[in-house]
């Protein structure tokens, strides 16, 4: 265990030392790699240098500074770093809120961010009020049956879930299924994750019939990928 901790951080010192010789693009690409890979602490640190690159070529305030934040945040979350993603998200949002103001693209989906890190800390009212605000602004920019529009409407209805409250995740999950029904091909693994995650809901609500002909929709598109 000592040496897989040792070979890990000697890793991403490697990493490190050649991200600091690069530019903000450059470091923000090779985070985004470790990401793809699975190697979060590696990505962590990266994006922590592309913050101080993009402090140093464009302004503390300017949104490069904003998009380097939000990607360290991620990296922190996926680790299960919560508490350290909340303050770094936060960061981020007040750039982008002070660059574009209240109702921007990059504000809608770090508000979608937060709520998501404050469901998966078990902190559900903030979580809801987070992706309403998330909703709003993502339904006022791109109109209501938009995939971003989707992806907040299922964030949000796993927050009702997680309350064991299936019934006010319903209605959510069906408009987000509908959405990708209409605007992703038959084959998206987001169709499918719809698919199955209302039949999830509708099992919970004891309707196991309307359950499994979601499920064998679900399976149909997940076949077409293979």
């Amino acid at each position: 265990m000592m040496r897989g901790r040792l070979l890990l951080a000697l890793f991403v010192l490697s990493a490190l030392t050649a991200c600091r010789q690069q530019s903000w693009e450059s470091a923000m690409a090779a985070g985004e790699q470790a990401m793809q890979r699975g190697r979060y602490a590696e990505a962590e640190a990266i994006f922590a240098d592309a913050v101080s690159k993009a402090e140093q070529e464009f302004g503390r305030h300017q949104r490069q500074v904003g998009v380097a934040l939000s990607r360290e945040a991620q990296a922190l979350a996926a680790q299960g770093k919560y508490v350290e993603a909340e303050p770094v998200y936060l960061q981020a949002l007040k750039i982008y809120q002070d660059a574009h103001g209240e109702t921007h693209a990059d504000v809608a989906a770090t508000l979608n961010n937060l709520g998501v890190l404050h469901r998966m800390h078990g902190q559900y009212a903030q979580a809801e009020q987070l992706l309403s605000r998330a909703l709003t602004i993502k339904e006022r920019l791109h109109g209501p049956e938009h995939p971003d529009v989707a992806l907040t409407l299922h964030n949000l209805g796993l927050v009702y879930v997680s309350q064991g409250q299936p019934e006010k995740a319903e209605p959510l999950y069906r408009r987000a299924l509908a959405i990708r029904e209409k605007t992703l091909g038959p084959a998206h693994p987001d169709l499918a994750k719809s698919l199955e995650e209302l039949a999830g809901v509708l099992r919970k609500l004891q309707r196991d019939e309307e359950a499994a002909r979601l499920e064998t929709r679900a399976y149909d598109v997940r076949t077409k990928r293979s």
